[in-house]
């Protein structure tokens, strides 16, 4: 029992800082040869002393940890008020600095470069959606089976009476020949 308390005497309370030797740390330096029995008994008594003194401190602090927290509970500050409290006054600070405001800037302009590019991807994209929309509708359209199709009739009967609401007067006389819609077809080509 008397090594092991030897032991825990010998184990430093702290880790030593840089530049302090390790080895004196852990093992006790043995006293001057200058220094007096009763030098030694008095640094012994300071020693007991401030370590009185550091355990009182450290009580005196935890009572007045517990006092902190009484305190914050009766006005109802949780420990998650505090958090947001923190986390607000740190958001602030952050979006109040000079680093954040130029980010976002550059941030806003990327996005406005970018909104940009991906509408004139999209403008291009149903350009594209509506040729092929008209090549498909031109090659039905050509086909036998489907004009015999009541519902294509309906269809193409809707389309003339627009076409006849909305557009010049055209002569019954002369009929579009085939040549003139595969010409048309081409113009999309």
């Amino acid at each position: 029992m008397e090594d092991a308390e030897k032991g825990s005497q010998q184990q430093p309370d702290s880790i030593p800082e840089v530049g302090e030797d390790a080895v004196t740390s852990v093992t006790p330096s043995p006293p001057p040869p200058t220094m007096t029995e009763e030098e030694r008994q008095e640094l012994q008594e300071e020693l007991v002393k401030v370590e009185d003194e550091i355990q009182t401190l450290s009580q005196v602090l935890a009572a007045k940890e517990k006092q902190l927290a009484d305190i914050k509970r009766k006005l109802g500050i949780t420990p998650l008020n505090e958090l947001k409290q923190n986390i607000s006054k740190t958001w602030q600070e952050v979006t109040g600095s000079t680093a954040y405001r130029r980010t976002s800037e550059t941030l806003s302009q990327a996005s406005l470069k970018a909104t940009a590019a991906f509408s004139n991807v999209g403008s291009a994209i149903s350009k594209k959606l509506e040729d092929v929309s008209m090549r498909s509708l031109q090659h039905s359209a050509s086909m036998p089976v489907m004009r015999n199709a009541p519902t294509f009739k309906s269809f193409e009967g809707r389309v003339e009476t627009l076409k006849t609401k909305m557009g010049p007067p055209t002569s019954t006389s002369n009929p579009r020949r085939p040549e003139q819609r595969h010409s048309h077809r081409r113009a999309f080509d």
